[in-house]
This record gives C-alpha cells, structure tokens and sequence, in this order.
C-alpha cells in the first residue's frame, strides 16, 4: 500500500454529532487522513481491518453507513473480466465542514454560491481522478464549468446535459485533442483547435 496518511485526520460535526457507529466516525477521519490533495483515499478493507484489528466485513460495513449518510462516495472500476482493480473513496463537501451557525449572513444567497462552488469542485475532483494529461483536463474542466449568465444559480453546461459521464466525456475529449495536435491544414492551430472544439462541443 503506497499511501502515506498525513499527519492530520480531520472529523467535522456533522460526522461526529451523527448517530454513526463511533468506529465508522473514526474510519471516516483516517479516510481524511489517507486523501490526497484531490480528495480521494484508495486504501482497501485490509489496510484498514490491519490498522483496526478487526475483519474486513467490519471495514465494509463502516464504509457501507458513511456512504448511506451522504458523508463519502465510494467508486469501484473493473477490468473486462469484471474483477475489481481499484477503490476510490472520495470526501462529500457536505462532509468537509463544521455545521454552519445559523446568523443573518446565512441566507440563501450565500448558501447558492457555495453550493455551486462545492458542485464545481466535486466535478473538478472527478475529472482530476482520471489519468490524463494534466492541461487537457484542464481544458475540460473549463468548458464544462462555465455558466449560462452571471446570475449566482445559473448552472453550469454540464449540469444541462441530460446524463453526463465523466469517463465517457473526458474519453471522448482525448480522442478528439489527439486530432487537435495531429491535424495539419493551412490554419492556425488556435484556428484549427477552435474549430474541431467546436465541433465536439456540437457531438457531445
């Protein structure tokens, strides 16, 4: 197991105040603990049944009920036989922080603009999961993040689309980056990029 927990584990109120097993609640902290800066933790039930000195049922059962509280997600992949090659274990932002003291700031203004801004790094923290080329995912991110208008509930284009899958998408956008880099015509390749941009941008 190549990750390396920092120094800090990190359980805010409305983990701790939950009705969770006290386990779970510390599970959840060492989950913080073993997240890289994208969020994610990838350790497996043995790691930590080892670290815990209990069974693995038990881990999978921790995992289970913070995953029903909304506090993490758990993404599994699968390679063509249908056996398991990786766990990913990603932090909610409704888990990331204290629960809010309730004063006159906390309208529903400001509560709009952060939730935007927590799907926004959800999304960000998905797409940067995948292994790609940093600047095309970058490229993706922003394109697909920018909003309609000004307006703070406006929403962004992917939330327009009727199903969005990242790994298709960002599967998808690779195919049509490697024709950006390898098409050879008169244009500029800003002119040529803008063109066949848009012309997935038209496909997706």
């Amino acid at each position: 197991m190549n990750e390396k927990p920092s120094y800090y584990a990190i359980i805010p109120a409305n983990v701790r105040y939950s009705d969770l097993k006290p386990n779970a609640k510390l599970l959840y902290g060492e989950i913080t603990a073993l997240s890289n800066k994208h969020g994610f933790c990838f350790a497996s039930n043995n790691y930590f049944a080892e670290l815990y000195n209990v069974n693995k049922n038990t881990i999978s059962s921790w995992i289970s009920e913070l995953n029903k509280k909304g506090f993490i997600t758990v993404k599994i992949e699968r390679d063509l036989r249908n056996v398991i090659t990786k766990r990913c274990i990603g932090i909610l932002q409704n888990a990331k922080h204290p629960i809010p003291k309730i004063t006159e700031y906390n309208n529903t203004s400001f509560n709009t603009t952060s939730n935007n801004i927590s799907k926004r790094e959800g999304f960000v923290n998905h797409v940067m999961f995948f292994d790609y080329p940093k600047q095309m995912k970058q490229e993706f991110i922003d394109y697909w993040t920018e909003k309609s208008s000004d307006r703070v509930n406006a929403k962004m284009r992917y939330e327009k689309q009727a199903t969005f899958d990242v790994k298709l998408r960002l599967s998808r956008w690779a195919k049509n980056s490697a024709k950006w880099e390898s098409k050879k015509t008169g244009t500029s390749k800003l002119d040529a990029q803008i063109d066949e941009w848009q012309k997935a941008k038209n496909l997706l």
